[in-house]
């Protein structure tokens, strides 16, 4: 029986990972769930998982979430940073999975890896921002992390059982999102309704935002380096629209390892709670002979800026990427509520790198540091 606590259970991540719980209640059993503010759907995965601790954003939502359980209800309701940090640290846990949204899954994670937890990570942010940080603790925490982002998930199932030594390159492929076939010269027009449209995946907005915009392997680009140790110019990135080629490495004698499956993340994030073992999850593999081709063709960083920038972040390192990342969060945010066009989202965010003076060797305190300064000065560049 494993003991989980689940960061984010009430965004797509959560809900999936729940799902799998009930269809393995003699697998898994849930002892903390931290959301943001969705105390109505929370409050359902309580009384159905029956939780020890339950976490929200702040005083007032946990008021909210107290008022919708019971008077006997028996789970600890807390809030804040202390709260997720609570639920992170959980003595009866063995595994934390990360999967709130953003630099907010940093600290909680870091906090998991210091108390000895395992960790299933699909918050890729806490690797983009302090990413030889993050790896160095587990390391000498003796804890290992699991991939659940399908693209990271697909490489570490592809390297499984071949020597660290012999691996060539790593392929992360992409969908493209909704504008993959849209003229560059209609971007300005888009609107946060239509970004959020994937033709694939189901995803939550801020992440759904940067698919579209190709933020989101961008961000995966440094993930892997992290997870895996390469440098950036041994990790390529494919567009290919139907999704079903997760990812692939290549080796030095030319051969081409490829995790394939249907787009459904509830495979990826199976693996990484059930590692090494599988689930008999009943998903049906894909339809090879009804499928016809499999496309694959490079991105066009003019067209899509953000992987660009990414790039750029990624190969200088230090506490650029945890400038990116912030000012991308500012931005999608920004285009989500209406305040800026779709085409201004990698303009922000290029700014402020620009404005950004690196810090060689960041200290935690650092990187924290330049992720409050970024968003500071892309919200600055916002109403300028």
């Amino acid at each position: 029986m494993k003991k989980l606590s689940i960061l984010g259970s009430t965004g797509s991540i959560g809900r999936n990972a729940l799902k799998i719980v009930e269809m393995f209640p003699e697998r898994f059993a849930v002892k903390a769930l931290a959301a943001k503010k969705d105390t109505e759907l929370l409050a359902r995965q309580i009384e159905q998982f029956k939780p020890e601790i339950a976490v929200v954003f702040d005083e007032k939502c946990a008021l909210e979430l107290k008022s919708k359980l019971p008077a006997t209800g028996g789970v600890e309701v807390l809030y804040g940073k202390d709260g997720y940090i609570a639920a992170a640290t959980h003595d009866a846990v063995d595994m934390v999975l990360t999967a709130v949204v953003g630099a907010a899954g940093l600290m909680p994670t870091l906090a998991a890896i210091e108390a000895g937890k395992n960790i299933a990570l699909a918050n890729k942010e806490t690797l983009v921002m302090a990413g030889d940080i993050v790896v160095k603790r587990a390391v000498a925490k003796g804890v290992r992390i699991l991939p659940v982002d399908s693209e990271h998930s697909a490489i570490f199932q592809c390297i499984a059982g071949n020597r660290p030594e012999d691996l060539e390159r790593i392929i992360l492929t992409a969908s493209g999102g909704p504008f993959l076939k849209r003229p560059a010269n209609e971007f300005m027009e888009i609107k946060p309704e239509e970004a959020l449209n994937h033709p694939i995946w189901q995803m939550g907005k801020k992440v759904t935002i940067d698919s579209a915009t190709l933020m989101n392997k961008g961000l995966e680009v440094i993930e892997a380096k992290c997870l895996f140790g390469v440098s950036q110019d041994r990790i390529e990135v494919l567009i290919h629209p139907q999704s079903v080629v997760h990812s692939m490495v290549t080796y030095q004698d030319g051969a081409v390892m490829a995790q394939l499956g249907i787009p459904d993340m509830k495979g990826a994030i199976a693996y990484a709670m059930s590692y090494p073992q599988r689930l008999a999850l009943q998903q049906s593999p894909p339809d090879f002979a009804r499928m016809g081709a499999l496309t694959f063709e490079p991105p066009d960083l003019e067209k899509f800026p953000c992987l660009a920038l990414a790039y750029q972040a990624g190969e200088a390192g230090e506490t650029l990427p945890a400038v990116l990342n912030a000012a991308n969060e500012v931005a999608v945010q920004a285009f989500l509520k209406h305040r800026i066009s779709f085409v201004k989202i990698p303009e922000i965010i290029r700014e402020t790198m620009e404005w950004h003076t690196i810090v060689k060797d960041p200290s935690l305190a650092d990187i924290l540091e330049a992720d409050r300064w970024a968003r500071e000065q892309a919200e600055m560049i916002l109403d300028a």
